[in-house]
């Protein structure tokens, strides 16, 4: 069994692509400082795989705790999902997005380089194309500066990793994905942010049940049907069996040197006033909501062409929305 490192595995999509990793037959090894995530994931992964990850709770700016961990583990692999996330936020506290998203991911591609690691996997975004020309977006669209400091970190590490990967001769592949939502359907593992939700499908469930008041839609003005910014939206479980598919296309490469890019997503723009419609509809729950003025670094529409993925993973992000926004409820539900 091939050991993987996962960072941020105990995250939202982190904790799907652990659960799909140690059922594709990896060993996992897990890094998350906890600031986005709760340790009884660790336990929801054991009760669904059998299996108990190895767990480090740090900080991967910390380099001798990465260096420890290289250490312990004959890692072949490094899945990399560890960062701040949050689009609005990024713009209000710009330094500590780039100091964590950054040092966090030059601390892991220096200990790679120091133990001679060859496979890594990059957690991208589609916010590194900007507000992109024409859709859908494929890997060929030009990238431009992105909207908000989350992206442009992104953008930049995309950047850091072909500069190491031609100048060390390793392997590495960037997934560019656009809006994961939803949850496993045992109801054990799903998005549970700290504080006030940032992405859509927490804000929405929360203010299904009660936790919150009434759902902020941020802009009603954008030039879309009916007024509210349209993304694509893929199953985190989708999305989370792309990577172990892009992680075994990497592990059996002969190429001494390659630098892979995907963009994963389902194809299909939808807008935030069509998701909570939906959402209602198929829940049946009322979800109160208010229109807001639009927040710094949002764009109008992304949506992503994923034929390359498609063709060279053999991927397909299979799974409707209305079964995403199901299994979403259900993971509210037994947080209640």
């Amino acid at each position: 069994m091939k050991k993987i490192l996962v960072t941020g595995g105990l995250g939202y999509i982190g904790s799907h692509t652990v659960v799909e990793l140690i059922n594709s037959n990896y060993e996992v090894v897990i890094i998350d400082d906890l600031s986005n995530s709760q340790v009884e994931v660790l336990q929801n992964i054991k009760k669904l795989t059998g299996v108990e990850p190895s767990f480090y709770c740090s900080d991967l700016k910390d380099r001798a705790l990465v260096s420890k961990v290289f250490e312990e583990h004959a890692i072949a692999g490094v899945i990399h999902f560890a960062a701040y996330k949050s689009v609005g936020e990024s713009q209000q506290i710009p330094l500590d997005y780039y100091e964590n998203n950054i040092c966090s991911l030059i601390n892991l591609l220096q200990e790679m380089k120091t133990r001679s690691v060859d496979n890594f996997i990059f957690s991208s975004s589609c916010t590194v194309y900007g507000q992109a020309d024409h859709m859908p977006i494929s890997e060929e669209t030009p990238l431009k500066m992105p909207e908000s400091c989350y992206g442009k970190t992104k953008q930049m590490g995309e950047e850091i990793i072909k500069d190491y990967i031609e100048a060390e001769r390793k392997k590495a592949t960037l997934l560019r994905y656009f809006n994961p939502i939803g949850a496993h359907p045992s109801g054990l593992l799903g998005e549970l942010p700290r504080g006030i939700p940032n992405n859509l499908i927490p804000y929405v469930v929360q203010t299904a049940a009660g936790v919150r008041e009434c759902l902020s839609i941020f802009g009603d003005d954008y030039p879309t049907e009916d007024g509210t910014a349209i993304r694509d939206y893929i199953y985190v479980i989708d999305l989370a069996r792309a990577h172990v598919a892009a992680l075994n296309k990497l592990l059996q490469s002969e190429e001494l040197m390659c630098l892979d890019i995907y963009n994963l997503g389902t194809g299909k723009g939808t807008s935030v006033l069509e998701i909570v419609k939906s959402f209602q509809k198929i829940n049946k729950q009322v979800v109160p909501f208010k229109m807001c003025d639009r927040r710094p670094g949002d764009i109008v529409v992304a949506y992503a062409d994923a034929s390359k993925a498609e063709k060279e993973l053999n991927w397909t992000a299979g799974t409707s929305i209305e079964e995403s926004l199901r299994t979403a409820w259900n993971w509210q539900q037994t947080l209640v």
